[in-house]
């Protein structure tokens, strides 16, 4: 039979929201920083295909 388990307190609840809120506001950052450098072709560590025009001459 299934039993009750205890609550958790308040306090281990906001460490564990904090420190989820903290990896994902680290995980924003890299990726804005990731999107930033990319759109103004400064990136060394992401590389994007370029497509060449073809010369209609």
């Amino acid at each position: 039979m299934a039993v009750p388990k205890k609550r958790t307190s308040i306090s281990k609840k906001r460490i564990r929201r904090s420190i989820w809120r903290k990896t994902a506001y680290l995980a924003a950052g890299k990726a804005f920083s990731l999107a930033k450098s990319v759109s103004t072709r400064h990136s060394k560590s992401f590389f994007v295909q370029q497509r060449r025009k073809k010369n209609l001459d």
